[in-house]
């Protein structure tokens, strides 16, 4: 969960409220500075560059950094004929961006002549995340979107009785599990692969993407189809769940102290696409 976007205190459906007499506008948009150095690569070459980046937080997406005119380099940004109107921003200018031969269209935008009191988002241009090579906070590379100062995840060993149960039989035992907090989602229990019975399980091909945790596999259990996931090679700030194995309750049965867990309301996460030209290998050295 970010600010605005899962179940944030923004977004359409919040896990919580606000303790305030009269009741909110239906959407709040909310900008802040970045206060982070950060760079976009396009055509193996840095386009922008800037320590005054704004990033936007908009009801049900991810935040998008805003860079300012002046730190994009000349040339790079080739006016087109489109435009849209974003509902409280106003008219919406697009552009091609482009370096030596290489271009991407409608890759880049800015909000011609926003209100007044969304002044701060003038001549500032944003640039689309995929279509890009890569984007960085100082030397390293930044995956699936700018950073959100308001996501966490946090890991906590548990000896808690965790079991997984298909029908009559047991596919994981274990008193030595690892809950995953993250913000906007229920806990996750993962499991060490040598408390499941891994003959019960079929790799498949399917396979996500997670900006915070990396490259998830899936499993089936007989008919139910990717039950159990995993990340093989979990990014470093979560290593403590790499190899484990996680089972989704609306899947399987899953029991903690006897409790049987259910998936809440809200959960659904949008699939994420991988990160244009991505080394993982980039990600797990750091």
């Amino acid at each position: 969960m970010g600010l605005a976007w899962q179940q944030g205190p923004l977004s359409a459906h919040p896990v919580g409220r606000f303790l305030v007499a009269e009741p909110l506008p239906e959407r709040m948009l909310f900008a802040e500075r970045l206060r982070r150095r950060m760079r976009v690569r396009f055509n193996g070459t840095w386009i922008a560059e800037s320590d005054d980046v704004l990033l936007l937080h908009e009801p049900g997406h991810y935040p998008v950094a805003y860079f300012p005119r002046d730190s994009i380099r000349d040339g790079v940004l080739v006016a087109t004929a489109r435009t849209t109107q974003h509902r409280e921003l106003g008219r919406t200018e697009w552009f091609t961006v482009e370096t030596g031969d290489v271009k991407a269209e409608r890759a880049a935008w800015q909000h011609a002549d926003p209100p007044k009191h969304a002044d701060e988002m003038r001549d500032r241009v944003a640039f689309a995340w995929r279509a890009m090579d890569a984007f960085y906070e100082e030397d390293e590379r930044i995956v699936g979107h700018a950073a959100d100062p308001y996501h966490r995840i946090d890991i906590r060993r548990s000896s808690r009785h965790v079991r997984v149960l298909d029908g009559d039989r047991v596919i994981a035992d274990s008193t030595a599990a690892m809950v995953l907090y993250e913000s906007g989602f229920a806990p996750r229990w993962y499991v060490p692969r040598d408390d499941v019975d891994l003959t019960m399980l079929t790799k498949i091909a399917t396979q996500t993407f997670c900006p915070y945790k990396g490259i998830a596999e899936y499993y089936d259990i007989g008919d139910r189809a990717g039950a159990v996931w995993g990340y093989p090679e979990a990014w470093p700030e979560v290593a403590r769940i790499a190899g484990a194995l996680s089972f989704e309750p609306d899947k399987i049965d899953v029991f903690v102290d006897d409790e049987q867990l259910r998936l809440e309301p809200g959960q659904s996460v949008i699939a994420h696409g991988l990160d244009r030209g991505l080394d993982i290998g980039e990600i797990l050295g750091r």
